[in-house]
């Protein structure tokens, strides 16, 4: 698929069904330089379906890594207040937000002292899971295919091939190749939210991943529901927060996680790729993370607040979703997270609890997936009474 016709069907999509845009919402948009013709064609989509006003948020990696390697150390975490004041602000007045992935590209931070980039959380900023808790905004993530994430991918082909290539696959995966791609989601959609339903009807008390270097349990609350796909704001409107979404997830018991777990997929933090994490829990806090690589990096967010340690999110993944057939690893969380099972460290999602539970979800002001499963790791359910119920075995459904 050309570039132009994957911006035009996926801009239709982002606002659409993505965000649900609605008329005399602002819509805001962050970006990365590059990613113009796919922010151009979203914000005619946007104005077109009523939107009052399109603000452009643009973050440069780049321009982060010149900071990491240049300014003061002491200076590394500061935010200016308006970074935080304009996210509140979206919340405030109802807004759309739309996020286009990569940014910043995986990698654009290789060789930067990961003690110096653990300092540096943008562009993540630490009120957006107040919007997220809130659900105060609609909201949805979307990829543009960048030269740079493409080398990534496929390092063994010319800039150019491995760029088309990397169009290709993403236009595949969001069903941008379908007749009607808003059809083809909604339709997925409702197979999703039939999973996470039969999931909920369960009512495990906890889960219990296996498979090679991998053996931990992770508890849930009496109260855990599972959600998918589709999202609802405050005030009943839908969207979906991830174009693509594969994946069916609930909010853990952050007191409850015990064991040991071994990323089965690179992890890209803001620009920086960890790879061969391993990572050991006790009492539900992780105690221990290692890794072949970028460790630093997320031990670094993990010493955030009190709530960076622990989880805020597990989510089940099946080996038959479009991202998964590719064979690819796209180090980006967007894609890998919806391609495997992945757990959470930080801010829990409220509405995948009952309101009884809010005051015990894990509160954090990071929120971070790592992929922890695949075919080789099955998925056991347990109920209060360690009664085992097979969940995931061999990336098939069990239930």
């Amino acid at each position: 698929m050309d570039l132009e016709t994957y911006c035009d069907r996926l801009a239709k999509l982002a606002v659409e069904v993505g965000a649900n845009v609605q008329e005399d919402q602002i819509v805001a948009i962050t970006f990365a330089p590059g990613m113009e013709e796919l922010v151009y064609a979203i914000t005619r989509r946007a104005y077109e379906r009523g939107a009052r006003f399109v603000d452009p948020f643009v973050f440069d990696g780049r321009i982060k890594r010149i900071r990491l390697e240049s300014a003061r150390e002491e200076t590394l975490e500061f935010v200016p207040e308006w970074w935080g004041q304009r996210a509140l602000a979206l919340g405030d007045n109802k807004a759309a937000r739309i996020s286009i992935a990569p940014s910043p590209d995986p990698g654009v931070l290789e060789g930067v002292d990961p003690r110096r980039a653990a300092l540096d959380d943008l562009p993540f900023l630490k009120e957006t899971p107040t919007l997220i808790k809130n659900r105060s905004t609609n909201w949805t993530i979307v990829p543009f295919p960048t030269l740079a994430w493409a080398t990534k991918v496929h390092p063994d082909l010319a800039p150019a091939e491995a760029l088309q290539r990397l169009t290709d696959q993403l236009a595949h995966i969001l069903r941008l190749d379908a007749d009607d791609p808003t059809a083809a989601w909604r339709a997925r959609g409702d197979e999703l939210v039939s999973i996470a339903g039969r999931l909920s009807e369960r009512g495990f008390d906890a889960l219990h991943f296996r498979g090679p270097g991998t053996d931990l349990r992770v508890g849930l609350f009496k109260g855990s529901t599972w959600k998918a796909a589709r999202l609802d704001t405050a005030w009943g409107l839908q969207h979906y927060a991830n174009l693509p979404s594969e994946e069916t997830f609930t909010t853990p018991d952050p007191t409850r996680t015990e064991g040991t777990v071994t990323a089965t997929k690179p992890l890209d933090v803001s620009g920086t790729v960890i790879e061969g994490l391993r990572v050991r829990f006790e009492g539900g806090r992780a105690v221990e993370i290692d890794a072949d690589v970028g460790a630093d990096v997320l031990r670094g967010r993990a010493a955030k607040d009190d709530g960076a340690a622990r989880l805020g999110e597990v989510a089940l993944v099946d080996n038959a979703g479009r991202i998964a057939e590719t064979g690819s690893v796209f180090f980006n969380t967007l894609l890998d997270e919806n391609a495997a099972s992945h757990i959470a460290l930080g801010n829990a999602y409220r509405d995948a609890v009952a309101e009884s539970d809010w005051p015990k979800i894990n509160e954090s002001q990071i929120h971070i997936d790592f992929m922890i499963g695949s075919p080789d790791v099955d998925v056991v359910g347990l109920d209060a009474d360690e009664n085992e119920t097979p969940v995931l075995v061999g990336g098939d459904w069990q239930i």
